[in-house]
C-alpha cells in the first residue's frame, strides 16, 4: 500500500520534530512514517550523505509520497536539490511541500505540464541554494561585526531565536506574507518585517548575542 513519508531535518533543539510533523498534518497530510536527521547541516551535507536522508532512497517505492517542509530539506545546493527531486520522480514517488503546497509528480506525460514542472524544480532549487548562501554570508557578517566591536554592536537582544529567523527567511523566499509567517512562527509582524528589510542586521544581532 502506498505510504506518505515525512522527511525532516532538525538542526537545533528549538526546531523540533513534533513541530514539523504538526505543520505537515495541519496542511492536510496523513503521515505514515517520519524520517529525520538531527544536527546535520543542510548547507554542507548532501541528502544521500545524511544518516537518515539516505534511507529515503531505499525506503520509498513507486506510488509513495515524500513530504518535506520545503525543497531545501532535500539537498545542500541547486544540483543536490534538483537531482534528489528528479530521482524520486523517476522512481514513481510524488514529492510534496508543506509550504505553498507544491507537488512534483513524474507521472505526467503532457509535454507542457512537464516543461512547467521542470522549470519549477529548477527555480525552487536555485532559490533554496540562494537562501543557503545568503544565510551563510549574513552569519559571517554578523560574526565579523561582533568581533570588531562587541559593545557597539550588541544592542537589544533579538525577539526571535535562530530557528525562528531561519524559518522566516525560508518562508519569505518561498513567497509567504508577513501575516502567514507570523501565524506559523509566533513572531509579530513587526519582527518579521524587520528581518525582511535587513537580513544581515538580523543575523548579526543573533551572532552578537550568541544565539
Amino acid at each position: 500500500m502506498p505510504k506518505i513519508v515525512l522527511y525532516a531535518r532538525v538542526s537545533t533543539s528549538d526546531q523540533t520534530l513534533d513541530h514539523q510533523r504538526h505543520q505537515a498534518e495541519a496542511a492536510g497530510f496523513k503521515i505514515d512514517k517520519v524520517i529525520a536527521d538531527h544536527g546535520v547541516s543542510g548547507v554542507s551535507t548532501k541528502l544521500a550523505d545524511r544518516p537518515q536522508g539516505k534511507r529515503l532512497f531505499d525506503l520509498l517505492a513507486p506510488g509513495d509520497t515524500l513530504v518535506v517542509r520545503w525543497v531545501d530539506r532535500l539537498g545542500r545546493d541547486y544540483r543536490d536539490v534538483s537531482n534528489s527531486i528528479r530521482h524520486f520522480m523517476d522512481e514513481g514517488v510524488v514529492v510534496k511541500t508543506v509550504i505553498n503546497g507544491m507537488t512534483f509528480d513524474g507521472s505526467t506525460k503532457d509535454p507542457i505540464q512537464q516543461a512547467v514542472r521542470d522549470a519549477l524544480i529548477a527555480f525552487m532549487a536555485a532559490l533554496a541554494e540562494a537562501q543557503a548562501v545568503a544565510t551563510k554570508e549574513a552569519q559571517k557578517a554578523g560574526i565579523a561585526a561582533a568581533k570588531a566591536d562587541p559593545l557597539t554592536y550588541r544592542g537589544r537582544k533579538p525577539s526571535y531565536s535562530r530557528p525562528q529567523y531561519l524559518a522566516v527567511v525560508s518562508m519569505l523566499d518561498a513567497g509567504s506574507g508577513a501575516s502567514a509567517i507570523s501565524a506559523e512562527t509566533g513572531l509579530t509582524r513587526q519582527s518579521i518585517l524587520r528581518i525582511r528589510e535587513d537580513r544581515v542586521g538580523a543575523e548579526r544581532a543573533l551572532s552578537v548575542w550568541g544565539l
